[in-house]
C-alpha cells in the first residue's frame, strides 16, 4: 500500500498541504526548520492512529494544542489518499480529524472516514463506498455485502481511531483490516540513538523480528533473524560491508550472551578477536541500521528516513543510495537531506526531488518538474544544483 497523496490541515508547520503526491523513491531538501520533520511527523502520526498510540503519541506531544499550526483553530485534519491494498488499480481515502477540547490540550476525533471512490459499488451509486463514517462516537461500518454495523457509543473511544480496533479475524470488512495493518506499518525512522548506553549497543534477547522499530533500538534482533535464516540478506549485507570497509570485513557473528540473549560482532580478517556492538563507531551501527531497513525481505509500505547521511562518510552515500533504489522497487522510499554528496550518489536514478520552504510562517512543497530537472542534469548533478541554491529556485 503506497501513498498516491497527502494532504493535510493545521498540523504542525503546515497550515495546509494540498495533495503532495509521492513517487516509488523520494528526495525531500530544504533549509533547517522548513518542515521536512514535520512531513514525515505527519506520515508517522498516521501510523499511529492504526496502531492504537494516536492517545500517547499526542500526551507525548504535550496535547493537542502545539500540534495545530500557530494554535489557529480548534482542530486539525489528515487527508491520505493510498492504493488499495487488495488492488493497486484502485485506490482508499481516509479521512481524520481531530477537534481541541477546552484549552488544555485534550482532544476527541470528530471525523475518521475511509472510503472507496473507485469500486463498482461507487461507480454504479456515484458516491463513495464508506467502510468506515464516524462522526465523534456515532460509527458506522460497512462490509463487502454493504451490511451496516452501528456501534455503540458508550464503547467508542474518543481518543483512538476505528481504523486501530479493526484487529483479528472478527472485523466487519477483510479490507478494513488489510489497511490497518499496512497503515500501522508505515515506518519512519528519525532518532537513531548510538550513545554508549544505547540499547542496540547491549545483547539482545533472541526473538523472531523482522522489521527494525522506529526508534532502531531492536537491529540486532532483526539483523540475527535476517542474517542467519535469509540466505540472500545475508549476501546484501556482506556485500555491502565488503563495499564500504573492503575485503578486511569476513561476516557479522552473534555468539549468545547470558540469559538466552545474543550480541552482535563483527568479524575482521586482519584481527584475531570479533569486535563487539559496544566497540562499532557511530558510524558503522548506522550503516547497518540503514542497511537492514533497506534491504530487508519484507520492508515496511513506506519507508521514510531523515538524512541519513547523518554520522556516514561520503564514501558509504552511493551505497546507501543503491539500496535505496531497490528498495523502492518494493516499497515507498522517502529520504531528506541536506547532503550534496548524497544527491550526486544517486547517479543512475533520478530519486522525485520536493523542496521544502517555509514561507510567511507556514511550510510548503514544490514537486521539481521532471522535464526541467533533466534538462538542468544534463549540464550539472543534482548536488550541485543543491549547493549552489538553484533547486530551491527551480519552478
Amino acid at each position: 500500500m503506497k501513498i498516491l497523496s497527502l494532504s493535510c490541515q493545521r498540523f504542525r508547520s503546515f497550515r495546509s498541504l494540498d495533495a503532495w503526491r509521492p513517487a516509488a523513491l523520494n528526495v525531500l531538501i530544504g533549509p533547517n526548520s522548513s518542515g521536512k520533520s514535520n512531513l514525515l511527523r505527519n506520515i508517522d502520526f498516521l501510523a499511529a492512529s492504526a496502531q492504537g498510540r494516536l492517545g500517547r503519541t499526542i500526551q507525548e506531544a504535550g496535547g493537542l494544542d502545539p500540534l495545530i499550526w500557530d494554535g489557529d483553530g480548534d482542530n486539525l485534519a489528515i487527508a491520505l489518499e493510498c492504493s488499495h491494498p487488495n488492488d493497486e488499480k484502485s485506490s482508499l481515502n481516509y479521512n481524520l480529524r481531530l477537534e481541541r477540547l477546552g484549552a488544555g490540550g485534550d482532544f476527541s476525533i470528530g471525523l475518521e472516514r475511509l472510503a472507496d471512490f473507485q469500486s463498482v459499488r461507487a461507480k454504479r451509486s456515484k458516491q463513495p463506498f464508506k467502510f468506515i463514517d464516524r462522526q465523534g462516537v456515532r460509527v458506522r461500518l460497512f462490509d463487502e455485502d454493504e451490511q451496516s454495523l452501528v456501534a455503540p457509543e458508550d464503547e467508542i473511544p474518543v481518543d483512538e481511531t476505528i481504523v486501530s480496533l479493526a484487529k483479528g479475524p472478527f472485523t466487519a470488512d477483510r479490507c478494513i483490516s488489510l489497511f490497518r495493518a499496512q497503515l500501522a506499518g508505515f515506518s519512519v525512522y528519525h532518532d537513531f540513538h548510538t550513545n554508549r548506553d544505547a540499547v542496540v549497543r547491549q545483547p539482545a534477547i533472541t526473538r523472531l523480528e523482522k522489521r527494525v522499530n522506529a526508534d532502531g533500538q531492536n537491529l540486532i534482533s532483526v539483523l540475527h533473524t535476517l542474517y542467519t535464516g535469509d540466505r540472500d540478506f545475508k549476501n546484501e549485507i556482506n556485500d555491502a560491508m565488503r563495499a564500504a570497509f573492503g575485503p578486511d570485513f569476513e561476516e557479522l557473528v552473534f555468539p549468545p550472551a547470558s540469559d538466552q540473549r545474543i550480541q552482535l560482532r563483527i568479524r575482521w580478517r586482519s584481527l584475531k578477536r570479533e569486535q563487539s556492538a559496544a566497540e562499532l563507531s557511530d558510524g558503522t551501527l548506522r550503516f547497518l541500521f540503514l542497511l537492514t531497513v533497506l534491504a530487508s525481505p519484507d520492508p515496511a509500505p513506506v519507508i521514510a528516513i531523515d538524512e541519513p547521511e547523518t554520522g556516514l562518510h561520503p564514501s558509504m552515500f552511493p551505497i546507501i543510495a543503491e539500496y535505496a533504489v531497490e528498495a523502492s522497487k518494493k516499497a515507498q522510499v522517502i529520504l531528506t537531506t541536506h547532503s550534496p554528496q548524497l544527491l550526486d550518489a544517486f547517479s543512475g536514478t533520478r530519486p522525485q526531488t520536493t523542496v521544502v520552504q517555509r514561507e510567511e510562517g507556514e511550510t510548503r512543497l514544490r514537486v521539481l518538474e521532471d522535464a526541467k530537472l533533466a534538462e538542468w542534469l544534463e549540464a550539472y548533478s543534482l548536488g550541485s544544483l543543491f549547493k549552489t541554491g538553484e533547486l530551491e529556485e527551480m519552478e
